[in-house]
């Protein structure tokens, strides 16, 4: 059959929902594989709805099992772990480390994932730090590619209400124009047709994409 068959793990998410809509669109595209915590009741004839234990290691090497694209948007914020950075590195560092390391297993063409712009393992930032870490430890695997996206603030209309992140949508595009553009706002849709396009490119080794390179994207 022509077309790629991909798996996606965030794809209720902001980022995630838009490279769903995009694959679900796109004849590139054969077959995607969402993958998710929580029942989808959106149906189409190319995606396969995948309900998985995220802490259970074979549940997600089965789920990038023949798929040449592995996309992650995955993350959580503080307020939804009540504050228990356990828990936050549960979700942001483990999860994807255990996803990257299925796709070392299975041998995936590209895996594609989203990180923070400012993201720095030397940080004495949580935050920063944490997504400083995760590029490192999948950058040190080796996969047939890597391409890890460092957006700032994603604009966009998530599922979820985030109060604090509701006001800095409204506030930073006003003052955007006053900010390096490491740390300007970008529009969600924009990080999701990055990773598309740069899913579809011969890609080897790792490649880091900068928020600089994301708010120009076309």
């Amino acid at each position: 059959m022509d077309g790629k068959q991909v798996t996606i793990f965030g794809g209720t998410g902001l980022v995630g929902g838009f490279i769903l809509e995009m694959i679900l669109n796109d004849n590139y595209f054969h077959k995607v594989i969402v993958v998710t915590r929580s029942l989808v009741f959106q149906k189409h004839y190319k995606m396969e709805i995948r309900q998985i234990d995220f802490s259970n290691s074979k549940e997600i090497e089965r789920s990038v099992e023949d798929s040449s694209i592995v996309f992650s948007s995955l993350g959580t914020t503080q307020s939804q772990v009540k504050g228990d950075r356990q828990a936050y590195r549960e979700i942001d560092f483990y999860i994807t480390h255990k996803i990257a390391l299925a796709c070392k297993l299975k041998q995936v063409e590209k895996f594609l994932f989203v990180s923070s712009s400012g993201a720095d393992s030397s940080s004495s930032n949580f935050y920063m730090n944490l997504k400083g870490e995760i590029d490192d430890i999948v950058s040190n695997l080796k996969l047939n590619a890597t391409i890890i996206f460092r957006p700032s603030l994603l604009l966009g209309k998530r599922n979820k209400f985030r109060f604090g992140e509701k006001i800095a949508q409204t506030l930073m595009p006003l003052f955007s124009f006053l900010m390096p553009k490491k740390l300007r706002p970008v529009q969600a849709i924009k990080v999701a047709k990055a990773m598309i396009d740069l899913s579809k490119i011969n890609q080897q080794g790792n490649r880091i994409v900068d928020n600089e390179e994301l708010i120009l994207w076309n």
